[in-house]
């Protein structure tokens, strides 16, 4: 089932097929957290997460998407609105109509990484990693670019 919020000019919708992908990995490609990422890539994580697309009429403004069991932890990832409608609260909207989702709730724990919004993630419960020593990752900030070359592995 999908859920759509309305306000004013804008709506916020999980159908996933209203999301403009095409507008999503113009922005991504170009994030400094996603900077090259393939179009397959990101038409993929579309359709494996809970996607949140912002709207002005017909226009796509804004993405966010949820990578969940929904049951016991969120991921939240790629979360933003286009320079053109920044400055009105839609990224705050955005996180309420995230965090107020039917199927994200009494979820155990809910992730994110920022370079920049921490202020905003704060207003909703976020905070800091409370024992950063329990946590591991494998990161790979190039893969994108190894992307259609022979993988060489990691030192």
């Amino acid at each position: 089932m999908h859920h759509l919020w309305s306000k004013g000019d804008y709506e916020v919708s999980t159908d996933p097929a209203r999301i403009d992908a095409d507008m999503v990995h113009e922005f991504l490609t170009n994030s400094y957290w996603a900077k090259g990422i393939p179009a397959e890539t990101v038409q993929q994580s579309i359709e494996k997460s809970i996607p949140f697309g912002v709207y002005h009429g017909q226009r796509q403004v804004g993405f966010a998407r949820i990578i969940s069991d929904r049951a016991t932890f969120a991921y939240l990832g790629d979360v933003f609105i286009l320079p053109s409608h920044r400055g009105r609260g839609l990224s705050l909207w955005l996180m309420e109509c995230i965090v107020s989702h039917p199927d994200l709730q009494g979820l155990r724990r809910w992730m994110l990484a920022t370079h920049d919004a921490h202020a905003l993630y704060a207003k909703f419960g976020f905070t800091p990693l409370k024992s950063p020593q329990s946590w591991m990752e494998i990161h790979r900030p190039d893969v994108y670019a190894r992307i259609g070359r022979e993988a060489v592995p990691e030192k």
